[in-house]
């Protein structure tokens, strides 16, 4: 008479072992994408500060009618303890009451948050920055344009 076959009731250490460096492999690459998320996360939050930081600054040149407060540009104490100098400069255009303005700023590196630099132009109609004697010549530069446009 036969023997019946032992009954396996186990691991062997083989196969925990195995098991035990499959869930660390697991681990570590689950936590390197943790980390990558969270570093990604921190990232976005900073570019988010620097355009709120950007936009307040423009909003505030923007608003400023005093020509020379402007053109004299600042320093600007930022949130975490970072400080915003910046510079801007106004050149008038052929058109009359129309500017051209360049928007620079550049921050420092504080508490976490990298320096940034940006620069932007747009133009501004500003009646009250033209001088009335330079509008006049514009406008006539001006008109005298149109009439040898429409004689062509």
């Amino acid at each position: 008479m036969q023997r019946p076959a032992p009954i396996r009731r186990g691991f062997t250490l083989i196969e925990v072992l195995v098991s035990l460096a499959i869930f660390a492999l697991a681990a570590v690459a689950l936590s390197a994408t943790y980390l990558n998320i969270i570093g990604s996360y921190r990232a976005l939050a900073g570019r988010q500060q620097n355009e709120e930081d950007w936009k307040w600054l423009r909003l505030a040149v923007l608003t400023e009618p005093d020509q020379q407060k402007i053109q004299s540009g600042g320093r600007i104490g930022l949130p975490d303890d970072q400080q915003m100098q910046w510079t801007a400069t106004i050149e008038p255009t052929d058109v009359a009451d129309l500017f051209h303005l360049t928007l620079s700023a550049e921050t420092s590196a504080a508490n976490g948050r990298e320096a940034w630099k940006r620069e932007q132009s747009f133009l501004l109609l500003r009646p009250a920055w033209s001088d009335p004697a330079d509008r006049d010549k514009l406008r006539d530069s001006s008109r005298q344009r149109i009439a040898q446009e429409r004689q062509s």
